[in-house]
């Protein structure tokens, strides 16, 4: 039977040219730099940024806290949100890999802004901590995208304080389309990026941390460190060239087929859609009806073919992506449709 997986954008098989291209792709070693498959992925994900270099890391959670032991010292604090990936799903790394503290941005919308950081950073004094870092997030986990006035507003408050700024990307390209921006354009209000080619670009795995040399001079001994470094690499990196090349230009479908199970979604009695959480390939949603079996949903998409994740905080979250289809839109309503019935 062939699902359709609903799950994440993470599910994504990678495309027959990646297949091709993996097969077929030269290698070196990239824990001595010279892979050239790797080095070229590395250089066109720094270009698409507007940074200066890029390091090729197996997950977005080394990613990210390889830039965290990179911008900070052990006993810093660094600004981020409650709800940040960074502090809510990487196990608590930056407290066991970096030795740094949280200095936590509760606003209902997850947006950081100036005043946010003004009133966390901390001063002189020896008894506090030292503010190391800001750590921004676009597009939210929530399905929100920030806008490039809001992070250049934070981005402007850090400099003021000399702190720099870390970018959790994952779906950076997301983010842009939704914009209609480059992912430079959103890459400038920050000295570090993280992006994941494994979330609905289609690559197997693997994200990219991009910043100026200096910085990912220093980030590659961190990879090192925490057992990051890869060999002839060039086989994964060579899905991702194509991740970049070619998935990052048709997200806009991914998009549009989220409006549409949104909008169809919301017409069933007893579905509720949050249309504020509606920027990119993400919906979150409500069912309240009278009897319903929450746990039982899941159970029943799987027998008629759609995996999903069961509830999780009153709410279902649907993730479209480069295997779900228009066709498979009409199906999942269906079978929805069926089940409430």
């Amino acid at each position: 039977m062939r699902y359709i997986d609903l799950r994440s954008d993470t599910v994504t098989q990678p495309i027959e040219e990646m297949r091709q291209a993996m097969v077929t792709a030269v290698c070196g070693d990239d824990v001595y730099v010279d892979d050239p498959t790797v080095k070229e992925l590395e250089r066109l994900a720094a270009q698409m940024c507007g940074k200066e270099a890029a390091l090729f890391c197996p997950s977005g959670t080394m990613a990210n806290q390889i830039a965290i032991m990179t911008h900070t010292k052990r006993g810093d604090e660094i600004i981020v949100a409650k709800k940040a990936h960074i502090v809510a799903y990487e196990a608590g790394a930056p407290a066991v890999l970096a030795g740094v503290n949280y200095a936590l941005v509760d606003n209902a919308d997850e947006i950081i802004r100036p005043n946010d950081i003004s009133e966390l950073v901390r001063g002189a004094d020896i008894h506090f901590p030292s503010t190391g870092l800001l750590c921004l997030e676009n597009a939210l986990g929530s399905g929100r995208v920030v806008s490039v006035e809001d992070m250049k507003a934070a981005y402007d408050e850090a400099k003021k304080h000399n702190i720099p700024i870390h970018l959790d990307g994952a779906r950076i390209f997301n983010a842009s389309t939704h914009l209609g921006v480059e992912a430079a354009e959103i890459a400038k209000y920050c000295d570090s990026l993280m992006f994941c080619i494994s979330k609905g670009l289609c690559a197997p795995i693997g994200s990219l941390l991009v910043g100026e040399a200096d910085f990912i001079a220093k980030a590659r001994r961190n990879r090192k460190m925490l057992g990051g470094g890869m060999r002839q690499a060039g086989i994964l990196a060579a899905a991702g060239i194509i991740a970049l090349d070619k998935m990052t230009k048709r997200l806009n479908v991914d998009h549009e087929n989220a409006d549409n199970l949104a909008v169809q979604l919301d017409k069933i009695e007893g579905i509720s859609v949050d249309f504020t959480k509606r920027d990119i390939n993400l919906i979150f949603f409500a069912i309240e009806r009278e009897g319903f079996d929450h746990a039982a949903f899941p159970v029943y998409m799987d027998k008629n073919g759609i995996k999903i994740n069961g509830i999780s905080k009153g709410l279902y979250r649907f993730a479209t992506h480069n295997d779900v289809s228009r066709e498979d839109i009409d199906k999942i309503m269906e079978v929805i449709r069926g089940h409430l019935k």
